[in-house]
């Protein structure tokens, strides 16, 4: 079987969408192709994010956030959305889920730390099903 495909896209590709990609790699152990982009991708990654990843060994620094493309969308399996809104163009086939998580930007670290928190949960039960792990 191919592995599968997932796109996670927030409108800065620069916060919850970089870090639930952090995760799907770390978690997803090779398995799973993983993307993110933005609909307004900012100039860098939030600092406040990739401090939170660091802290659970996951460096993200070295991303850049993309603008989102109708291929990324065309090329997934699992189109995960987090606050973009009416963006994302929508293909039949595909599996969407839109994830209701607090934008971390201007965020303290401890807030950034509960969102960085709520996402690893969903990313843990999103490489179970996928994987059947």
């Amino acid at each position: 079987m191919e592995k599968p495909t997932v796109l996670f896209v927030c409108v800065h590709n620069a916060g919850r969408s970089q870090m639930a990609a952090g995760y799907l790699r770390e978690l997803g152990g090779g398995n799973i192709r993983v993307l993110s982009a933005g609909s307004e991708p900012a100039e860098m990654i939030n600092p406040q994010a990739v401090a939170v990843m660091a802290e659970e060994g996951i460096d993200i620094a070295s991303f850049t956030p993309e603008i989102l493309s109708v291929d990324a969308v065309k090329d997934s399996d699992v189109v995960i959305t987090m606050g973009c809104g009416d963006a994302c163009p929508i293909f039949p086939g595909k599996r969407y889920e839109d994830w209701e998580l607090t934008d971390p930007a201007g965020q303290g670290i401890d807030t950034v730390r509960e969102i960085r928190d709520d996402i690893k949960g969903r990313i843990v039960a999103l490489v179970e099903e996928l994987l059947g792990s």
